[in-house]
Formats: structure tokens, sequence, C-alpha cells
């Protein structure tokens, strides 16, 4: 170790979310932070519906995050030079394209929840065989529904609509590429011998590579008229794909990269088959490993690589269902109907709700996700009395988030048939204590908290490590818990409320015809 300064070795994670990015350099194989940085993105809404960001700003705050970081690295006495690995996690499923001689941006980045592409999957469901119209039909060799969350459908969209997008394609010079795939081109050189690569998790989010053989997938490229030409190629999540070229951290390894979701689920060390993970930001996501097994849900979750150690491992896999609205359904309390002033409010706010308002709140603003998958559901409150006051809705919004996470476990159990013993949780809304108390009795098994915020960087900086440490990878390292939360309420509360839930949902569909 004696060439490593007074931290050791060290390793970088980029942490590049929907809302801000952030550098965190961590002591190499453990949780200990060193240094860190972290900016703000900003997210542009041109028409309804529509959600794109400037891909030259996410790689303008991603830089500024590397070069605050290291200076505050070596402001606490540090050495960059001890930095051995970068690894990358991003916002999943959002599409860049970009001209390859010069690395200009082709259109804006098509951000996740961006719901534009509602028609082009009408379109789409058109070409499907027999007029079935089977929004499942390419699930058996993507592991997804066909939906407007995911990338090919994007890039169909921009292929279909951008003049520039659509010429590039025809003469070759394009390149597509999710976020990770982004930064990975531009800090290894971009137009000057840029590495276009992504990793298995990323590309299991585009409905492009074949689940089974981890490749680009003929058929599906035919499927949205995709050419391979503008592809990355698919990388293990724990490798070194190339060397930053310029910059503080010039010459380091890039050796690790896994969509968000994957990250916190490594970060939470569910490294074994039967663990489970689920973060609240925007959304929520909720992950269970299923080892080396691909779970074909009959429910309506999705089969994703969870990750891949390495080019000679096998994956591991996982099913995974998404909440469209956890924190986004507070942002809208607070921006829209100026229910709070601040998120965190909330909890003060909901624990002074009285019992006698049974008020359910189901924040479908764009559609329900999984597990039903509905684009035609709308936003409902139900169950509003005389009594009702602002503090019953505010309540509502946080068993919303709980509700749909127990929508998704159950589902989860269902298709696994073995019932989750524990979840791990982590992410902005666990600071709520009332959220989590809620979450352990709507679901009716301990919930676990993160005795540590920063699980998706970690689980970034865990891949990027082996990625140079090929010996030890998939080691988990110790962990320190956080906060349990037990259940409190009787099973026969638990299923009564639960019931109410689903007849709002219910009362939740068939809004919006298209």
């Amino acid at each position: 170790m004696s060439q490593f300064g007074k931290f050791g070795p060290l390793v970088g994670a980029i942490d590049e979310g929907t809302s801000s990015a952030r550098f965190i350099i961590f002591k190499a194989n453990s949780s200990d932070v060193v240094a860190y940085h972290q900016k703000e993105l900003e997210q542009h809404f041109p028409q309804e519906g529509w959600v794109e960001q400037d891909p030259y700003a996410i790689l303008a705050v991603v830089k500024t995050c590397i070069e605050k970081a290291v200076e505050n690295l070596v402001a606490l006495g540090g050495n960059p030079e001890d930095i051995i690995a970068v690894g990358v996690t991003n916002q999943r499923e959002t599409t860049i394209v970009w001209e390859q001689g010069t690395g200009k941006p082709l259109y804006n980045a098509i951000v996740w929840l961006d719901m534009r592409t509602s028609s082009t999957i009408d379109k789409l469901l058109d070409t499907v065989p027999n007029k079935t119209r089977n929004k499942n039909y390419l699930k058996p060799l993507c592991g997804l529904p066909l939906s407007p969350y995911f990338s090919a459908v994007k890039l169909r969209w921009l292929s279909d609509n951008v003049d520039p997008v659509k010429n590039a394609m025809k003469k070759g010079t394009c390149r597509f590429g999710t976020v990770d795939c982004w930064i990975i081109w531009n800090l290894t050189g971009g137009p000057n011998g840029g590495k276009h690569v992504t990793d298995v998790t990323n590309a299991s989010r585009t409905m492009l590579m074949n689940i089974e053989n981890l490749n680009w997938d003929p058929l599906l490229l035919r499927f949205f008229e995709v050419p391979k030409s503008v592809l990355p190629d698919i990388k293990s999540s724990s490798e070194v794909y190339g060397y930053i070229a310029d910059g503080p951290l010039k010459g380091v390894p890039i050796a690790g990269c896994l969509g968000d979701q994957q990250a916190a689920l490594v970060g939470q060390m569910c490294l074994q088959k039967g663990q489970a993970k689920a973060t609240y930001g925007t959304g929520c996501f909720v992950l269970y490993n299923t080892g080396d097994i691909r779970v074909n849900s009959t429910r309506g979750l999705l089969t994703t690589v969870a990750y891949q150690l390495g080019s000679n491992n096998p994956p591991s896999y996982a099913l995974e269902g998404s909440v469209a609205v956890a924190g986004a359904a507070l942002g809208w309390l607070k921006e829209n109907i100026g229910l709070l002033d601040t998120a965190k409010e909330s909890q003060t706010i909901a624990e002074t709700a009285t019992e006698n308002g049974s008020v359910v709140f189901v924040p479908a603003f764009s559609g329900l996700y999984a597990p039903y998958w509905r684009q035609d559901a709308r936003g409902v409150i139900c169950g509003i009395t005389e009594d009702t006051n602002s503090n019953h809705i505010v309540k509502a919004a946080l068993e919303a988030v709980c509700f749909q996470v127990r929508d998704i476990l159950d589902a989860m159990n269902e298709d696994c048939g073995i019932p989750l013993q524990v979840l791990k949780v982590d992410g902005g809304m666990t600071g709520n204590q009332l959220l989590m108390q809620m979450q352990a009795d709507l679901v009716g098994i301990d919930v676990i908290k993160a005795g540590f915020s920063e699980s998706t960087a970690l689980g970034a900086a865990m891949v990027a490590y082996w990625g140079v440490k090929t010996d030890i990878q998939g080691v988990p390292i110790p962990m320190t818990s956080g906060n349990t939360y037990a259940p409190k309420i009787s099973d026969d509360e638990r299923d009564m409320r639960y019931k109410q839930w689903k007849m709002a949902v219910e009362r939740s569909l068939g809004w919006e015809q298209n």
C-alpha cells in the first residue's frame, strides 16, 4: 500500500441522475467517502409530456463535479494519482444521438419519463404480426413490453421526426447511446478515439438487446428499423472500457458501468439470489435479484440484467418493477397545488392527519407503470368527505408510494414463488421515517434502510474496483445497517387498506382515450 497517499487507493464514481450529477471519491473496496461534489441538472419541457436535457450540459456538469471533487480531495491532503479506477452510473433509458465526426448532439437528450412516444407505440403495435397489437410481443427476446419508456422507441421517434437524425443514420455517421455511453465516449476522447461502449444493464433497457445472449438482436433491430452502425459495443459491467483522455484524472481507467437502479442493487450488496431493494426518488424502482435465472414475469414486471462482473462470467438477472410517481407526487403537491413548502414537511403534515379520513390518492399523472402498464390511467383522489383536509391529501400521497411498492412486491412474490423476507431501501425519500413505517405496515415485512445514503454511487465504485481487481469480483463489503422498520398493523387492517387502494386504481383507468 506504500505507493498510495494518506487515504490509500481510491475509486471515483460518476453518478449522473435525472435532476443532478455528482462525483464521489471512495476509499477502494469500502463505503468510506473521502470527497465529493454535486451539481443540479436542468430539465426542459418543450410540450406537455415532453422532457429533455441538453447533452452538452450533462457532460459539463459531470466534468465540473470531477474537477471540484478532485480539488476537495487535494484540499484534504489526498492525491488524485491515488484514484485507480472510475465507475459510471446513470439515469437509464434516456436517449442521446450525436454526430460521430464532431461529437455534436443531433437533438436534445430525450429523458426516460418523456411520453411523446405514445404515438410511436401505436404505430409499432400496428406492425405486430397477425394484427394482435400485443405489447408483450418482443418480451421473450428483450424482457420488456412495448412502452414509451424504453430507448428504442425514443430512437425510432427521433429517426421518424428529426431530419438531422434521419440523414445521419442514412450516412452512417449517427451514434446512439444512453447517458453512460455519451459520458464514456466523451471522457475517453470523443471524436478523437472515444470508446463507443455501453454495459449490459443499460443495453438491457433499450429493447434492442437479446436478454439471453446479451448481443444486439437482428429481429429487434429490424422491428424498430435501427441500423446496427449507430449502436455502441456491449460490454460487461466490470472491465476496463478505456482511459480518461484529459483533465485531472487523465489516464485513469473507466472500469465499471451500471444503470442507476442496478447500481443501487450492487451498492446495497444484494448480490445473492432472492435479495431485493427499493430506491425512492422521483420514481421508485424495486429490483429483485433472481441470480442466473431469467424469470419471465406473467404479472407485468420487467426481466432485466442485474449485472455482469467481467466478460467471462455469466450475468445475474433481476425482476424489476417501476413506480413512475413517488417523490414526484410531493413535488406536484408543492408546485401545482401549494400544499407543501418543501417535500421534507410532508412527514410532519401527514402525522397530523386524523384517522377519520380514509383518502386514497392514485398519482397516475401520465399512466401507471408496473404491474398495470396502463397509459390511459390518470390521477384520482378518492374517499373525500366533509372531514377531509389538506393533511389527509399529503398523507395519501405518501401512502400511494407504499401501495405501489406493495403492488410490485406482490407480483414479484407470485412470479418467483418465494415471498420476500426483508426489503432493503435507499434514496432521498427514506429520510421520511413515517413513509418507511407506512411501507413496513403496508407490505407486512421488515424494511431495512441503508446505513449509507450513496448506494447508487457505491455500486458504480464497486464494479469499477472489481474491473481492475478481477481476483475479488463480487465479494461484498461489510455494510452498516440503518434503521429497521417492523410492521405495526394487523393483517386485517393491511388487507382492508390495500383493497381500498385497488378500488381507487380501478377508478383511475380509462381516462385518456387516444
